[in-house]
């Protein structure tokens, strides 16, 4: 199964990104075959709507999982319309992140934002 983290740096040891739809990178984990791959967030620079812009990035990499930090209320409705569920992660370390998820030890994100529509989020 492919799960996205939004990520710093193209690495996994990167640390989890702090915010969602501004995040520079996506790190795309196939937990089957254990293979990480990246994807340049070109919504991290938009003026407006960058959390449709990167829940749309996240669709077209076919995951099955979001995990991050908060999310947008337009984001969250995008992935979730697209049946991917999201994924609360508790530490900043991609590695640990994607251990606690194998492991079941991650919440789901249920307390969505309304977005930072003024600043362009």
């Amino acid at each position: 199964m492919k799960i996205v983290i939004p990520v710093d740096n193209k690495s996994l040891d990167s640390q989890v990104a702090n915010t969602f739809g501004r995040a520079p990178f996506y790190l795309v984990y196939d937990t089957e075959g254990e293979k990480p791959s990246f994807v340049d967030n070109s919504a991290a620079r938009s003026q407006g709507g960058a959390g449709i812009k990167a829940a749309q990035i996240v669709v077209d990499t076919g995951a099955k999982v979001l995990i991050a930090p908060q999310c947008g209320e337009n984001a969250a409705k995008v992935i979730k319309a697209a049946n991917i569920e999201i994924y609360k992660n508790e530490t900043d370390s991609v590695s640990d992140t994607i251990r606690a998820f194998k492991e079941g030890k991650l919440s789901k994100l249920d307390d969505i934002h309304s977005g930072y529509h003024r600043r362009g989020d």
